[in-house]
């Protein structure tokens, strides 16, 4: 799908996009063209209409670190991995290149990402936008950026609630498989999200690091943009902190629940050994006295076979009482 997002003709303070036709041409005034699941004669337009190269799908999945990000017959080409479907339980990365010339700014994308659709509400609004690709470009980062800290933002809510849940938790949670394992679960997918978050943050900021150099010596044009990226990476490096902050919670919830599953399978342990060491001497008197011997004078008692069974209540007791006191129990 060839997306067009150029200057409103009524009022120029907006952008207007529309889905182009297979058979309409690119309008001149396009400053940002957005190529979604594009086909070949879709990138062969948008070739044709700026004269640069669009990679393909296959060609972004293969290129190298060291060819995510280079300049080519007077364009920028920057390939970053942005967080998408975040409202599932595990988010994806979505590869986003976005091609950066003087006539118009292209994105090419094979998901769609909730930044885009932010940024496309954002966008539409009186002022909510430049007109330059450059601002165009800005924009989009920002509401990267922005989604990313939504992300770890919510996160961090759940994050915080599995920890009261693992820290309130009872001895039956373990015993029936209850909330420990779930919260286990909770913290993987967590995981998950943060490395996600942050791998695409190292490539937003490689990204702006590349447009902070390009513009070193921006004119005057271009130096409200460099300003903005360079408040865009700390912003960047922000989140990263933030990140690198909840794995280490979650690392720290980790251990704590395991330490604790450990803590409560060992009191279960410790009661069935305390069961066993209890019923030792009342299975000795047993077994004594469930011999077959003649000679045996407890067997012709008239009082023998109670004095066991009290033998074996009391010596089943005795142990108990004595874990009581030593306060094993």
């Amino acid at each position: 799908m060839l997306l067009i997002h150029g200057i409103c003709p009524e009022r120029g303070d907006r952008l207007v996009h529309d889905s182009l036709a297979a058979d309409a041409s690119i309008p001149a005034g396009a400053v940002w063209i957005d190529l979604l699941k594009p086909t070949p004669a879709e990138d062969a337009k948008v070739e044709a209409h700026l004269g640069i190269s669009i990679p393909t799908r296959e060609e972004m999945r293969d290129l190298e670190p060291s060819e995510l990000i280079y300049s080519e017959s007077g364009a920028r080409y920057m390939t970053a991995r942005v967080i998408c479907q975040s409202d599932t339980i595990v988010p994806k990365l979505a590869d986003v290149t976005f091609i950066l010339t003087e006539k118009a700014l292209v994105t090419v994308r094979y998901d769609e990402p909730g930044a885009f659709r932010i940024f496309l509400n954002r966008a539409n609004k009186p002022g909510g936008c430049g007109l330059q690709p450059e601002a165009v470009l800005d924009g989009l980062i920002e509401a990267i950026v922005d989604r990313a800290a939504e992300v770890l933002r919510g996160v961090g809510d759940e994050v915080d609630q599995a920890s009261r849940r693992i820290f309130a938790g009872r001895a039956q949670d373990v015993e029936q498989g209850g909330a420990y394992e779930s919260v286990i679960q909770r913290i993987g997918q967590h995981e998950h999200i943060i490395s996600n978050v942050r791998e695409s943050m190292v490539a937003v900021e490689r990204v702006l690091l590349f447009l902070s150099a390009s513009y070193a010596r921006p004119q005057k044009a271009h130096a409200t943009f460099t300003a903005e990226w360079r408040s865009a990476i700390r912003d960047v490096q922000a989140i990263e902190q933030h990140a690198t902050f909840l794995s280490n919670k979650l690392q720290f919830m980790l251990e704590a629940t395991l330490g604790l599953v450990s803590i409560e399978q060992n009191k279960i342990i410790k009661l069935f050994s305390v069961v066993s060491v209890a019923l030792m001497p009342p299975t000795l008197i047993a077994s004594i006295y469930g011999m077959n011997f003649k000679t045996m004078p407890e067997l012709e008692w008239q009082w023998g076979y109670p004095m066991a069974i009290a033998m074996m209540a009391l010596f089943a007791v005795l142990p108990y009482m004595f874990f009581r006191w030593k306060k094993w129990l």
